[in-house]
């Protein structure tokens, strides 16, 4: 798939999954910007598709011969890949008693294989070129709990360990894996979240509460932009932290998190979420 380019100029090569806005437009537009040589994927993306200096290709991360098909072509075009970022998500909020395993099956696909799928795929590449560096998008919601969205949390929770374990398997080799931790951002990631399909009248007054406390959170959300800077400085930090959070009070969060005990933490959770 080269596109006629001249790779002796290229520094870098990013693949950024879920490129088609929000987060991941912000994220692969700002290392354009950068000097790198960017690929986005969308599952609906066409071939030769360039926006804002992103070339665009079709991958969809539920699928292994997607995901195989579009890392071949970024490496037959450029014969490296730099930097991963895993960014491709879903949502889903309701009581975790009201959803079916259907749709659990369906956000962890995307959520957590997904990232293991294109991790897979590109590590090969940046363990021959003894180089390389994987942002995985995790969530604020991957170090705390997460009412009326259990399984998104449990997804978090597990690309939170998934990333950790793996940091510590690659890194003699030059590769080193790093978690972004939004907070609420700002972005088109509602418009890919789902509600739970079952309904059950007992959590109606809980999952209001914590929809009330989101939609409130909502309107001092961090830009998409803020999330794209986190991820530049993890993706290009010589020595990079384990975790970068971004968003309002998210790094205190983190901190109280650890280091208050856990029945305040909880106290404190509920009162916020209006659940006390």
């Amino acid at each position: 798939m080269n596109q006629g380019l001249d790779t002796s100029e290229v520094s870098k090569v990013a693949l950024v999954t879920g490129a088609s806005g929000g987060i991941g437009l912000a994220t692969a537009t700002a290392l354009a910007e950068k000097g790198y040589t960017v690929f986005g994927t969308s599952r609906r993306a066409v071939v030769g598709d360039v926006v804002a200096g992103v070339r665009m290709i079709p991958c969809d991360v539920t699928s292994d011969a997607s995901v195989a098909a579009a890392v071949l072509d970024v490496e037959a075009a450029f014969g490296r890949i730099d930097l991963l970022v895993n960014n491709a998500g879903v949502g889903l909020f309701g009581a975790a008693e009201e959803t079916s395993m259907e749709q659990v099956h369906q956000l962890f696909d995307t959520n957590v294989y997904g990232t293991m799928r294109m991790t897979h795929a590109v590590l090969p590449i940046m363990r021959l070129q003894r180089s390389g560096r994987i942002v995985n998008l995790s969530s604020i919601l991957g170090l705390i709990p997460a009412p009326f969205s259990a399984h998104y949390s449990a997804a978090k929770h597990a690309v939170e360990g998934y990333s950790e374990s793996l940091d510590h398997e690659v890194r003699g080799f030059g590769i080193r894996v790093v978690l972004v931790e939004p907070g609420m951002t700002q972005s088109a990631f509602d418009q890919n979240s789902s509600r739970a399909d079952g309904s059950i009248r007992d959590y109606d007054a809980g999952c209001a509460s914590v929809l009330g406390w989101i939609s409130d959170g909502m309107k001092v959300a961090d830009s998409p932009d803020g999330v794209a800077k986190a991820i530049l400085i993890a993706a290009e930090t010589k020595k990079p932290k384990l975790r970068y959070q971004t968003g309002k009070g998210m790094s205190r969060t983190a901190v109280l998190r650890r280091l208050v005990p856990a029945a305040a933490f909880d106290k404190s959770l509920r009162q916020q979420m209006r659940l006390a």
